[in-house]
């Protein structure tokens, strides 16, 4: 695959069984095809058996997604010809082990494009949070006749302030989808500078100032050992009145005990399309408190959106083939931040 080669690749899907059709439209797969010789048979979901050993023993390009088996030193072994791993998903850190890029095998990821529907969301729940929807509908369950609008005076969008906590993919897709808005954006993330922060349309802040002043915090930080319970008891109770907090990241960043009581007060408002444990028990307060909006992990591609994730691995795939460097690549460095 030499700069300017026409040579078509050997290409391999390897993921969960019945998730290439979900994920490649037809267009894609005949897109594939044009470029790349594409293996006839199943899908690879393990690679111990005979049969899929001996595809792995031709295969020059992996195209993998969700539910992908362990790519480490021992299959890579049995793996001579494999130039790049294309993930058609986010994250490849729980299927390839640093031996790959020890190898020199090109990764590549669709993390860009699948950050694309969890900012949308955020956006749309930042949007929703504003008008204080959450409060709303549950007094307008309550008493439908006694409702006027015009008894909420601190409603709305305009001049709010949004803490968006990390700069990571999403973090900053957020800031860039919250531009058109009246809102005032703060963010707080260890790796950014006050350059960085503006050239987002953000001003930086530490956690505990984004916390005390943000009338809706989100978060976007990768789940690492030392991002554990990051939103933990002292800065949920640092909390304006009123305020709402979104995660769409990973429940363990989260003290779950300490938000629960902070919703039981009715001080503040959250939005949780992740948790810990997740799925939450049927007999979980978060489920029925009416502060709080539980979504079961949706926010992330879905549906007809797995598409643009198969249509960017297909990309790839290519460039790959006509000899120009990959879009999306993922290094070794990038594993260790990514979550």
């Amino acid at each position: 695959m030499a700069e300017g080669s026409a040579r078509r690749p050997r290409v391999a899907f390897a993921m969960r069984e019945g998730l290439r059709d979900t994920v490649f439209s037809a267009t894609a797969l005949e897109r594939l095809a044009a470029v790349a010789e594409v293996e006839p048979g199943p899908v690879l979901t393990e690679l111990e058996s005979d049969a899929a050993r001996k595809v792995l023993a031709r295969s020059e390009i992996l195209l993998t997604s969700w539910g992908a088996p362990l790519l480490d030193a021992g299959q890579l072994e049995r793996a001579p010809h494999l130039r790049a791993v294309v993930h058609a998903a986010g994250s490849v850190k729980h299927h390839l082990t640093p031996d790959v890029w020890t190898r020199g095998v090109v990764v590549t990821s669709a993390a860009d494009v699948n950050a694309v529907p969890v900012a949308e969301y955020t956006l749309a729940t930042i949007l929703l949070a504003g008008k204080g929807i959450l409060a709303a509908a549950a007094a307008y369950r309550a008493d439908p006749e006694g409702i006027h609008v015009t008894d909420w005076p601190t409603i709305g969008n305009y001049a709010k302030r949004v803490g968006v906590i990390g700069a990571s993919r999403i973090g900053r897709l957020v800031c860039d989808l919250l531009r058109p808005f009246g809102f005032e954006v703060v963010i707080a993330d260890p790796y950014l500078d006050d350059g960085g922060a503006c050239a987002l349309g953000a001003r930086l802040v530490t956690l505990e100032e984004l916390f005390a002043t943000s009338d809706i915090v989100t978060l976007h930080a990768p789940d690492l050992p030392e991002t554990r319970h990051l939103v933990n008891a002292e800065r949920l109770a640092a909390m304006k009145d009123g305020a709402t907090f979104i995660n769409t990241a990973r429940g363990a960043l989260v003290d779950h005990d300490a938000l629960t009581r902070e919703l039981r007060s009715g001080r503040v408002n959250a939005v949780l399309d992740v948790t810990t444990p997740e799925p939450l028990p049927a007999d979980s307060a978060l489920l029925a408190l009416p502060n709080a909006l539980v979504t079961p992990h949706v926010a992330g591609s879905l549906g007809t959106e797995l598409f643009r994730l198969g249509d960017a691995a297909v990309e790839e795939v290519e460039r790959l083939a006509a000899g120009a460097p990959p879009l999306r690549p993922v290094t070794l460095e990038d594993l260790a931040r990514q979550a």
